[in-house]
């Protein structure tokens, strides 16, 4: 009889890291970045107008309301299809965005783009390490200070009740965090000083919704009652002393709530006008099937 590790499956109490929300000051500069040079997808119905833009990126999203730039303390991995188009999108935005903080970085394992406020984008090419995606947001990266990765791991556990652990590589030590299926965040211990906290988040949906709201309120981390189905927090403490390790807001939703799993379009952005191919307009978030 075969025997097979069943915990490597397990998800954990946060089912889905749904976005990453940063303010962008000009909307015409965002659209540029993340659409005609990342060659993401605006969302179709939802957040149409001059204040705010949606863009998806396979089942998750970039939200970008206008408003003072923020900057998120680290970066944000995603896996889209086919380096050297990319590149070629990337290129032809560098003039209209000249003048700004964008740049791209060449490595061999990933292109690093940097938007014209600074905020930091890693691109993989789909494989092994991010299993079936081909186009998402596999993780998040946030710079932690020196000695606070097993204190983050441990609040994640025991008042999320979601994976945790701690590991080291070449670049140091982390925490590692369960954030869905194939989604991750990784806290990296670093020397380097953190920016005071600028506002933005990130949001998750949750199984057991009530749990860690109960502990976090009893810690007197709340910071919004949003509303039946979404409550707020920000700070990521040490369980045994209340001292802060980590501030971002999380984004913390039910299962219930109206905008979970909702499909999300995203475009195939090699189409064009002069290049249009019926059947091809749209990619998929997970592998194709083989014959």
């Amino acid at each position: 009889m075969s025997t097979y590790d069943r915990t490597v499956e397990d998800v954990g109490n946060v089912v889905t890291l749904e976005h990453v929300n940063t303010r962008v000051p000009d909307q015409q500069l965002a659209i540029l970045f993340y659409a005609t040079g990342l060659g993401l997808t605006r969302d179709p119905y939802l957040m149409t107008g001059l204040g705010n833009m949606w863009m998806n990126v396979g089942r998750s999203q970039f939200h970008l309301p206008t408003g003072a730039a923020q900057v998120l303390h680290g970066h944000t991995g995603l896996v889209v299809p086919n380096r050297a188009a990319l590149l070629r999108r990337l290129n032809a935005v560098k003039g209209p965005l000249e003048g700004t903080r964008f740049a791209v970085t060449e490595q061999a394992e990933f292109v690093e783009a940097r938007c014209p406020w600074g905020n930091r984008i890693r691109l993989f090419a789909p494989c092994a390490r991010f299993g079936r995606m081909q186009l998402g947001m596999p993780y998040v990266e946030f710079e932690a200070g020196v000695g606070t990765a097993d204190g983050i791991a441990r609040f994640y556990r025991e008042v999320m009740q979601t994976r945790a652990s701690v590991g080291q590589d070449a670049e140091g030590r982390f925490a590692c965090v369960s954030v869905g299926a194939g989604q991750d965040l990784y806290f990296r211990e670093t020397a380097n000083p953190a920016p005071a906290f600028d506002g933005h988040h990130i949001a998750v949906y949750l199984a057991d919704f009530s749990g860690p709201y109960r502990r976090l309120r009893e810690r007197g981390l709340i910071t919004e009652e949003s509303d039946q189905h979404q409550y707020r927090f920000q700070d990521i403490v040490a369980l045994d002393t209340g001292k802060v390790l980590f501030t971002v807001e999380h984004e913390v939703r039910s299962m219930r709530h109206p905008l979970y799993a909702r499909p999300q379009i995203n475009r195939n952005p090699e189409q064009s006008n002069r290049s249009f191919a019926p059947g091809h307009e749209e990619l998929s978030s997970s592998l194709p099937i083989d014959g």
